[in-house]
């Protein structure tokens, strides 16, 4: 009878093992899978826009040649959304380990670049990521900052920047109290605005200047919004 019972605890062990070791090289499987297809997201996103930003250094914003690029970005970018939106709904906000080193940062640039109905859809996943130490604040940070750009409102943390055609340049959409920027930034761990642009987009931040844009906007805003109720 002990050898029969020592015989069963050990065929339920080897089981048990074997049931182990495939579940093992199934989530690994799984986690290269899921590297491999953020790997190549990012390379068909990044690579035409970064030629594309090349191309209007060299012959200005409104070249054809930007314009030819800017439309392979923008078919590029749409595969890639629906492959971004495929991974979360299915299986919500993956961790680090399997998501690999770039893997945050190439889902967020794909969220970044999608019209502001998907940003706002899959931010609360993104507050809850962070609060689960699976995102870094910087990039829930970016997303907070171009869905308040796109709804015309002031943005809090200073990254996004906009193209305006009257100056035919690039300047930073108007921030919320710029005195106190640095604050809020400092608080979330993120480099002073002023490193931050210059790093980023080469611009030098001039907190007067900044101010300044900021009340205009504040009173445009106010005058519109006269006219809406008028």
């Amino acid at each position: 009878m002990k050898y029969i019972l020592t015989s069963c605890l050990v065929l339920l062990l080897n089981c048990a093992n074997k049931t182990n070791s495939k579940e093992n090289l199934k989530t690994k499987d799984k986690q290269e899978s899921l590297v491999k297809i953020l790997e190549n997201i990012w390379t068909t996103e990044q690579t035409p826009i970064r030629l594309r930003d090349s191309l209007m250094s060299i012959y200005g914003v409104d070249s054809e040649l930007v314009k030819e690029q800017q439309a392979i970005v923008e078919k590029n970018h749409a595969i890639n959304e629906k492959k971004i939106r495929k991974i979360l709904d299915k299986n919500g906000w993956p961790t680090k380990e399997m998501s690999g080193n770039r893997g945050n940062w190439t889902i967020c640039n794909v969220i970044q670049h999608s019209d502001n109905e998907v940003r706002i859809q899959y931010l609360p996943m993104m507050r809850q990521a962070v609060m689960d130490k699976k995102l870094e604040p910087r990039f829930l940070v970016r997303a907070e900052d171009r869905i308040a750009t796109e709804r015309g409102d002031l943005q809090i943390y200073g990254g996004q920047m906009k193209y305006y055609p009257e100056t035919k340049s690039f300047n930073v959409w108007p921030v919320f109290d710029p005195k106190n920027i640095d604050k809020r930034r400092t608080k979330i761990g993120l480099d002073s605005i002023a490193i931050f642009l210059k790093n980023r987009f080469d611009f030098e931040w001039n907190l007067e200047e900044q101010i300044k844009r900021t009340e205009e906007f504040k009173l445009k805003k106010k005058e519109n919004n006269k006219k809406l109720t008028n």
